[in-house]
């Protein structure tokens, strides 16, 4: 028997999204969208943002796979010595004990769905950093649209 109705436990919006910048150095930021704090599971689910020339230290974890969906611009991506280019739309699944550098080789900042299950600590590491704004660039790319237009349900 199918369900007659579908409850959605927790919805988020881009302005509900906090955002960090895990060392005062680093040239990449991170909105949680989803962590083990609001989804109550083992997942941490975020937008990473990357100014030009910014990238990731080299990571590796050691049980978690990490999924990179890029949204907007283009990059490098690295792990375990091979090297992809990757740009919108595409995917990238990071296996656990691989270590990975993201790099944004664009003009413009890029942007990565950045998906981490189990959690690994990952949404803590984020939370411990600086608290940052999105900015209109961000937000846009968010899908945040700042207009009258009625929403049909």
């Amino acid at each position: 028997m199918y369900a007659t109705s579908c409850m959605i436990p927790v919805i988020k919006s881009p302005k509900d999204y906090q955002a960090y910048r895990i060392s005062p150095n680093d040239s990449n930021r991170l909105a949680i969208i989803f962590d083990t704090a609001s989804a109550n599971t083992s997942l941490t689910c975020c937008v990473e943002i990357f100014d030009v020339g910014g990238k990731t230290p080299p990571n590796r974890h050691q049980l978690a796979v990490e999924l990179f969906f890029v949204l907007k611009g283009e990059g490098i991506a690295s792990c375990d010595g091979k090297v992809v280019r990757i740009k919108a739309g595409d995917s990238l699944l990071v296996p656990a004990t691989s270590t990975h550098v993201i790099e944004n080789i664009g003009y413009g900042r890029l942007y990565t769905l950045t998906i981490m299950v189990p959690n690994e600590d990952f949404a803590e590491l984020i939370r411990s950093g600086t608290p940052v704004e999105l900015d209109e660039e961000d937000m846009a790319v968010l899908g945040r649209v700042d207009s009258l237009m009625p929403c049909k349900v």
